[in-house]
């Protein structure tokens, strides 16, 4: 008898056993609060970093504040624009900086959007780099092209996108090449490397095309003065331009100044500057970094 209610009670116990490991049908999760998070300081983020070794000091201010402050751009069809209704940032950008919180906090990108665990600060060419040595911001993912010179005062990811610089003008122009802009105006960017690319492009190709160019604050107000001819070409990269092209202009077939885009984050912020690497590196090998511009319809 006493053999019989031992086996008995052994056979109860591996029943509560399997339950409580979860052989019960799974239930739907959700990542913590980003005030609970930041306390218990839980998260993917810790699995992210190699084995064990814990968080690194910035990575964790991040979750103590309970918010990731990216800069990005504010005018940039595809890759980050503000919707004027709403005034949510929308684009391939966006949701990169959505990817990169939710692997921070432990959730998803889209808990991490639906949660507002990405703090957005519109920055220009000009304005990025300040805001970012400063600590206004954590992170800055705004078509931020990688250079040797820029790699001394920053700390680049791996390249989540590459592109080439192209050029914008009128049809009705007569503009037909690169050639053809010799004397006239070309629009860039203030702090933009699109002009040392085209100035390195045409001494490579021995092109006599000696351009002036002017600078202005931000995309659309280069987009204007196309329109209204103030300027004869607009330059940057093809694929902002891609946001810019209608009936009355067209992209030439040049480009030039091949460059790669990387978030880049403070020179100190050695910790955060590996623990991005590590996720830009990681949708590469997945895939799911291409299925994203795939998404916002990016070639």
């Amino acid at each position: 008898m006493m053999k019989k209610m031992l086996s008995l009670a052994l056979a109860f116990a591996a029943v509560a056993s399997l339950t409580a490991c979860g052989t019960k049908a799974p239930e739907t999760t959700t990542a913590a609060p980003a005030e609970t998070t930041a306390k218990e300081g839980t998260g993917t983020a810790g699995s992210t970093e190699a084995a064990g070794k814990g968080l690194a000091a910035d990575v964790q201010k991040i979750i103590d504040r309970g918010v990731l402050k990216v800069g990005c751009k504010a005018d940039i069809p595809k890759f980050s624009l503000q919707n004027t209704a709403t005034g949510e940032y929308e684009g391939f950008e966006d949701d990169l900086a959505y990817e990169i919180a939710g692997t921070i906090f432990g959730c998803t990108a889209a808990e991490a959007k639906e949660k507002k665990l990405v703090e957005f600060q519109g920055v220009t060419a000009k304005t990025r780099g300040p805001l970012l040595e400063n600590g206004e911001i954590d992170l800055v993912i705004a078509t931020f092209t990688i250079t040797p010179e820029r790699k001394e005062t920053y700390n680049f990811s791996t390249p989540y996108y590459t592109d080439a610089v192209g050029l914008l003008v009128n049809k009705e122009s007569g503009i037909d090449s690169i050639e053809d802009l010799d004397g006239k105006i070309i629009g860039v960017a203030q702090s933009s490397t699109t002009k040392d690319g085209f100035k390195k492009y045409v001494d490579e190709k021995g092109l006599k095309v000696n351009p002036q160019f002017q600078e202005f604050d931000g995309y659309p107000a280069l987009a204007q003065a196309l329109a209204t001819k103030q300027i004869d070409c607009f330059s940057v990269d093809r694929a902002i331009l891609a946001g810019y092209v209608n009936d009355g202009n067209q992209i030439l077939q040049d480009r030039f100044a091949e460059q790669d885009y990387g978030v880049a984050a403070a020179k100190e912020n050695t910790g955060l500057a590996a623990f991005v690497d590590e996720k830009i590196t990681s949708m590469l090998s997945d895939g799911s970094l291409k299925a994203l511009q795939d998404q916002w319809g990016l070639q």
